[in-house]
Order: C-alpha cells, then sequence, then structure tokens
C-alpha cells in the first residue's frame, strides 16, 4: 500500500469531551440504531414509593448499548482502513463487527477463554473472527496490541472518546424520552456508558440535570475504590456473574466519572440475580446480569431514590440459555 493510500486513524476531538459532542455523534449515527423504549411497571413505582423508567437498551442492535459507541467510532475511520480491532468481554465485540461489517471492512476481536458462548457467536454472527486470549486485562490488551502492529486500527471498547460520545447518546435519548429525571442508574464497567451519559447530562441547566448514580458489582468495584483513593487503581482481579463489568475503568472515563458523578452503589452476586429474575418474572424482559445491575443498585437502597423519578438502564441482554431448554427444544 503506498503511503498516500495508507488509512488514516480517526481524529479524536481536539477539546475536552462535552454535551456537543454527545449531540454530534447523535447526528452522526441516528439512521444506524435503534431508539430503543421505555418501559414501566406501576407495581415496581409502588414498591419503592418511586417513578421508574426502564431504558430497554438490550433491545438494541447486537443487544446491548455497544452498537452505539461502535457505530460512531466506525463513522469516523478513514475510507481506505484495512480493517478494525478491539478486545472484548462480548457485547462490544460483536457491536463493533456489525458496524464495520455495515462500513463493508473485516473485524477481529481478541476475547478471553471462557467467554459466553452466545456472545461469541455473536462476533462471529455479525462477520467478525474471535481470537480466544488468557482471562486478563493483560492478556487482552498484548492480543490486541498485535493485531495493531499488524496495520488494523483499534476500536478500543470503552476508553476513546468517540466510543464515550456514542454511549451518550443513549443519555440524550432517555432525557428526551422521559421529562425532569431525578436520577439516572447505569452500570459502571470500563466507564464508557456512565461518562457518556454524564456528558449528556451536562446540556441541561445546572438546576435541572438529573444525578448520575453507577452500580458495579462487590467482586469487580475498581471503581469504588478508585474513587476512595482518589486515583485510578490498577490492582483489578474482578469475581463476578457480570461478565461485561469485569473491566477495569478507562483512564478518559475515570477523568470523567470522577469529577461529575454523584454515588457509586456496590451490589452483591445474589443482588444481581435477584435483579435479573424479578426482569424476566415481572417485566418480561431477558437481561443478562451486567444490564440487570442497575435495577440491584436501585433495590438495595430503595431509600436513595424514594418519591423520584428515576432512570433505569438495561444495558444489555445476551446471555446462554440453560442446557435443559436447549435440550428440551
Amino acid at each position: 500500500m503506498s503511503a498516500d493510500k495508507a488509512p488514516r486513524h480517526p481524529t479524536a476531538p481536539t477539546t475536552a469531551l462535552s454535551y456537543d459532542h454527545v449531540v454530534d455523534a447523535h447526528q452522526r449515527i441516528a439512521s444506524m440504531i435503534e431508539q430503543t423504549p421505555i418501559l414501566t411497571a406501576p407495581a415496581l413505582d409502588e414498591a419503592l414509593s418511586a417513578s421508574i423508567f426502564f431504558k430497554c437498551e438490550h433491545l438494541q442492535k447486537t443487544g446491548s448499548f455497544k452498537f452505539r459507541g461502535a457505530s460512531h467510532a466506525v463513522s469516523h475511520l478513514d475510507e481506505h482502513c484495512p480493517g478494525v480491532a478491539t478486545h472484548s468481554s462480548g457485547n462490544h465485540g460483536a457491536a463493533l463487527a456489525l458496524a464495520a461489517q455495515r462500513m463493508g471492512i473485516p473485524a477481529r476481536v481478541v476475547m478471553p477463554q471462557g467467554a459466553i458462548q452466545a456472545k461469541v457467536d455473536a462476533v462471529g454472527r455479525h462477520g467478525g473472527v474471535v481470537e480466544h486470549c488468557a482471562p486478563n486485562q493483560h492478556a487482552r490488551e498484548a492480543g490486541l496490541a498485535r493485531w495493531v502492529a499488524a496495520g488494523w486500527w483499534p476500536i478500543p471498547p470503552y476508553d476513546h472518546p468517540h466510543i464515550i460520545a456514542g454511549q451518550g447518546t443513549l443519555g440524550l435519548e432517555l432525557m428526551r424520552q422521559v421529562d425532569a429525571l431525578d436520577v439516572i442508574v447505569s452500570p459502571i464497567g470500563g466507564g464508557g456508558l456512565i461518562s457518556g451519559i454524564i456528558l449528556a447530562a451536562q446540556g441541561l441547566p445546572v438546576n435541572q440535570r438529573p444525578r448520575i448514580v453507577g452500580v458495579e458489582p462487590s467482586g469487580a468495584d475498581d471503581t469504588y475504590r478508585s474513587i476512595q483513593a482518589r486515583r485510578r487503581i490498577s490492582d483489578h482481579q474482578p469475581d463476578t456473574i457480570a461478565d461485561g463489568l469485569r473491566a477495569l475503568v478507562g483512564e478518559l472515563n475515570f477523568e470523567i466519572i470522577q469529577r461529575h458523578i454523584d454515588d457509586v452503589i456496590c451490589v452483591s452476586e445474589a443482588s444481581i440475580v435477584s435483579a435479573m429474575t424479578w426482569l424476566w418474572e415481572d417485566l418480561k424482559q431477558v437481561i443478562e446480569p451486567s444490564g440487570a445491575v442497575a435495577l440491584a443498585g436501585v433495590l438495595k437502597h430503595p431509600e436513595r431514590f424514594a418519591g423520584q423519578r428515576v432512570g433505569v438502564v438495561l444495558s444489555g441482554g445476551n446471555l446462554d440459555l440453560p442446557s435443559p431448554l436447549i435440550d428440551a427444544a
């Protein structure tokens, strides 16, 4: 490939990320994504003495919010880009594979051994190729580095301005769909989603902005510990069923979170399972553990949300069917 035809990597914003970047992202990807619906549950509202509005991002293309950020990042690629690569527990990988497929370029996804099979299959179904690695952050990043060295353009799962702005479109939609929210509750993993929501909320006057509350598993509480330490910690050995939240919070993401987040709640594995069960039995929605974490936080501390209008993000719905169901079929 000649020098003038070499792929030019997408340029990150030259100014600090802001609400305007989220608005621009939404204009870019509005025709590519779904505006996911809002669901309510009157019985839950009565039990919690609050008004809960579920943002159903498990109904987004590829089954999670990740398609927003992936589509936005790919929209900035140079036309001569030979292909994209990333590391992912699954949802970002599938989202990037589909976004790349629509642009006519290949995608490679480094995934940890033991990843949810449904998520591995989704990458392939959308045209991506999976490379397995050891189940730790170092191995994931090393695998991605090999593809980058081969000339592929990296699209990280969360720690990049285009990803953050793209994920922020979820918050923009939610606040347009539901007026006068007092608080938005979102899961935290790498931090791309919640940092984008924070930016989206900054488009409102200060006295009208919803509080932003993050929820993460107690077994993957690196954001909570980082805030307590007032620095981004790196000693992270996640142990949780919420596979999408095992990543270490990103550097850019933590900068935004540390400055603007109102609270972080940590929840147990049992709380996550209880929230998943409630969502299936009462809301009739299939939500993966990572996607149920925000509701788990609300159920754990109802006193913090009583009397308020609460947006709860259901971030994804990709999980393996239990083998008895498959066998019965």
